[in-house]
């Protein structure tokens, strides 16, 4: 799969310049945004591995956007570290009982930042040290691209597997069919909603056996969500 997503919010163009270039060279998809409200736009056609935010923005600040992201079902659970030039005990406080994961302080140099961001990464990732996702015995191995349902092998699609690896590494999340899209075909692909549907109906049907396909949740008028949970 792709490079890991940030979606960088930061109103200072020079910032957001050095930041982005930094993170592409590194291998990750930025997605930019100068205030809260661009911010929510990039958010509705897809959701970012995580979240950059600078805390002084033009309109809402960046305390208020992450309140506002953690009480949101889609995004609640997207890692976010805050931008700050506030260096006191009291604002990092007040940053982190806001929702966020982790902050930063200006000035910052590229490399430490990227450093917080993998070690944040690192940390949200279900993926265990030898590339497997367990979720109630259904067991995804991301180096051989094998799946396993009760120790048993089972027989998937490239497709199916991709769809597969994103949910389980994002469990527990709605998302619709135009995130998946752009999070499993990548952003831009030139593939109809409806495509969606057909490889979730046969996702299920690769993970019938054990009755895993329960694991993969329509949520009616949003889209769907993995789950271990009935």
């Amino acid at each position: 799969m792709r490079g890991e997503t940030i979606l960088l919010v930061e109103d200072e163009a020079a910032i957001r310049e050095m930041v982005c270039m930094a993170l592409e060279r590194d291998g990750f998809v930025v997605w930019q945004a100068g205030d809260g409200g661009e911010a929510n736009r990039l958010l509705a056609d897809g959701l970012p591995d995580l979240i950059l935010l600078d805390w002084m923005l033009p309109g809402a600040s960046g305390l208020e956007i992450a309140r506002q992201l953690r009480r949101d079902e889609v995004t609640r659970k997207v890692p976010i570290i805050m931008l700050t030039a506030r260096s006191e005990e009291e604002d990092c406080v007040r940053g982190l009982d806001s929702g966020v994961d982790d902050y930063v302080t200006k000035p910052f140099s590229p490399r430490e930042l990227i450093a917080r961001i993998r070690a944040l990464l690192r940390r949200a990732s279900p993926v265990e040290a030898d590339g497997t996702v367990d979720a109630d015995g259904l067991v995804l191995d991301t180096h051989s691209h094998r799946v396993s349902a009760g120790g048993r092998a089972l027989e998937m699609g490239p497709t199916e597997f991709r769809l597969l690896q994103f949910f389980m590494t994002h469990p527990e999340r709605v998302y619709s069919r135009t995130q998946l899209l752009d999070m499993v075909w990548s952003r831009g692909s030139f593939v109809e909603e409806r495509t969606v549907d057909v490889h979730i109906r046969r996702l299920r049907k690769a993970l019938e056996e054990g009755g895993y396909d329960r694991m993969v949740q329509t949520v009616r008028g949003a889209g769907y969500r993995f789950s271990a949970q009935s």
